[in-house]
């Protein structure tokens, strides 16, 4: 379906990710039901509720992959994220990482860095080019920020899952995304993974904004300072963490009595 013209809302420097009236149909069903959301600039926001809430195609809409019936969805004060497609969206400033971790795993941990920085996609190209100094900085700073600094010369595919993880973490981060999308970061973790991911989601918040998708509610509750539930397409509560879990139309929808 064509979307229809997006209505221009009163830009604001605070609010980087605008979605307003997003209504999305699969064959009658509706996956968004006039959606509004608003994601500050270098917040960190929690989104959660049941399957089939919508959160997915959220992120499609987000990303160019889906494209809704009506609504508008802005990027900043000037990027019409409707009229854009996926790479154009990703070259905007928008980083999506999917659930399942994707790693060049035949390569080590370094390259696949590397491979995520080079403008020309080219695996030959960017693995026999050589870097700048600049280039290998930046490289180094991202080990160390998702502390892979000791497995830089090992195969991506020889990490364990909660390496790959913050790997390709990095790769989005070696983009330098104003706006990171997280689907279920710490599914399939051990405790102390866990534990060393949401330390990386709350020092990536303030320099990016960052939403994470996520079903464990422990470490929902570990890195949430703004929490979103949807329920059939929409917003059914928002708040601090306390007051979703308290909130009785999410009890019953979601977390159960």
């Amino acid at each position: 379906m064509t979307a229809t013209a997006p209505v221009r809302r009163t830009f604001t420097q605070d609010v980087v990710l605008y979605l307003e009236q997003i209504t999305v149909r699969f064959d009658g069903f509706k996956a968004l039901d006039a959606l509004t959301l608003y994601i500050e600039t270098g917040e960190l926001r929690c989104i959660i509720g049941p399957n089939g809430a919508g959160k997915t195609t959220m992120m499609d809409v987000i990303t160019g992959k889906t494209r809704p019936e009506r609504g508008s969805a802005w990027f900043g004060q000037t990027v019409d994220l409707l009229t854009r497609t996926e790479p154009e969206i990703a070259l905007a400033g928008i980083g999506r990482k999917f659930q399942k971790p994707t790693v060049f795993e035949q390569h080590t941990v370094f390259e696949n860095l590397e491979l995520a920085m080079a403008d020309n996609k080219s695996v030959w190209h960017a693995l026999f080019t050589r870097l700048t100094s600049a280039q290998k900085d930046k490289i180094e700073a991202t080990l160390e920020r998702v502390r892979l600094q000791d497995r830089r010369h090992h195969l991506a595919g020889a990490l364990s899952h909660g390496q790959k993880q913050w790997l390709e973490i990095g790769m989005l981060l070696m983009q330098e995304p104003q706006l990171l999308l997280i689907d279920e970061p710490v599914a399939g973790m051990t405790p102390q993974e866990t534990e060393r991911t949401a330390e990386l989601l709350l020092s990536l918040a303030g320099r990016h904004s960052v939403v994470v998708v996520e079903h464990d509610m422990d470490f929902v509750r570990s890195i949430a300072r703004q929490v979103t539930v949807l329920h059939e397409g929409k917003v059914l509560a928002e708040g601090s963490i306390d007051t979703v879990q308290h909130d009785p139309r999410v009890i019953e929808v979601y977390l159960g009595q």
